[in-house]
């Protein structure tokens, strides 16, 4: 293994171990802070509401939780094999499958623990929207829309070629 592979997949293990870490810690903290269904107001459009979602994105198919986290468990190992297989993936890349696997694995480790996901930023003030979410959530799209974008750039992986060539020698 190169040692700019080795590298990315460092920063990819830690980056996903501290978004899990984080995620898991805010939504323990929301859990001891906040009773469930009460309301404390931090700015005039964000609330921390606690909540409890026993099924999947936006409460869809509630009483379902368990079979999300078996279908996000598949998901993350696929992943995870994915990014060990792959050979020319960029920086970027790994960062934003880090954080999407964090946020992922913090949504199946509440579920295992509480037996639903904790859900709490509460933001009001716009139109037709009246969804509660979490610190996972919030990750998993910090990753998903860089990538997204990246993928549409017209030089994506001929930079990502470059970037790993530069490091390897």
């Amino acid at each position: 293994m190169d040692q700019a592979r080795k590298t990315n997949l460092t920063l990819f293990a830690g980056l996903a171990v501290f978004s899990t870490l984080i995620s898991q810690l805010s939504g323990y903290w929301v859990n001891q802070w906040l009773a469930v269904g009460q309301s404390h107001k931090v700015f005039s459009f964000l609330y921390m509401t606690h909540v409890r979602n026993f099924g999947g994105i936006f409460g869809f198919k509630q009483g379902s939780g368990w079979w999300f986290a078996a279908f996000a468990s598949v998901v993350l190992l696929g992943l995870i094999i994915y990014i060990w297989r792959a050979k020319d993936m960029a920086r970027l890349e790994y960062l934003c499958f880090a954080v999407i696997i964090g946020g992922g694995l913090s949504n199946i480790l509440d579920r295992f623990f509480y037996g639903s996901v904790i859900d709490y930023f509460d933001v009001r003030g716009i139109p037709h929207w009246h969804y509660i979410f979490n610190t996972a959530d919030v990750l998993i799209h910090v990753g998903i829309w860089p990538m997204l974008i990246y993928s549409f750039w017209p030089r994506g992986k001929e930079a990502a070629e470059k970037e790993n060539t530069v490091e390897e020698s």
